[in-house]
């Protein structure tokens, strides 16, 4: 669960960086991968696909606005010298508002997990976390080789 929430920081925060419209063309480009990768990972029947596609990308979106939304609010305050700064009534707050927000994200995920239950077998959903996080793994590496290579 770690490398895949330091895997989307990096992510968001690299897009930070990105224009709005370089944001949707990285999101679109990760979304053909992952759809790709999935595919192949997880053996989907045409009918299986057709089903869990769906559900799949309304839990993807959901989360990237989360993360999105959140990880913009609290970048500002993590920064080092803010940090420095912060009483402990502030990063009370904060800490709340991260505790909130890994909670929200849970429960999205426990949703999704549900919702799969009626369309894919439970042994696809448990290959489907796995995954998630190979495909987190494998694009973890390629951007640690890109900026490497920079």
């Amino acid at each position: 669960m770690k490398l895949k929430n330091t895997l989307y920081i990096l992510l968001l925060l690299s897009f930070c960086s990105y224009s709005q419209n370089g944001i949707k063309e990285k999101k679109e480009q990760i979304k053909s991968l992952k759809i790709s990768f999935f595919n192949t990972e997880l053996d989907l029947s045409a009918t299986e696909s057709e089903n869990f596609w769906p559900i799949y990308n309304a839990y993807d979106d959901k989360q990237f606005e989360i993360r999105h939304q959140k990880v913009k609010t609290y970048r500002y305050q993590m920064q080092e010298n803010n940090l420095n700064k912060m009483s402990e009534k502030e990063a009370s707050i904060l800490l709340s508002q991260i505790e909130s927000t890994d909670e929200e994200l849970y429960k999205l995920k426990k949703k999704l997990t549900a919702d799969l239950k009626s369309v894919l077998p439970k042994v696809k959903i448990i290959k489907l976390k796995k995954a998630e996080e190979d495909f987190n793994r494998k694009l973890l590496k390629q951007y640690k080789e890109k900026n490497t290579k920079n």
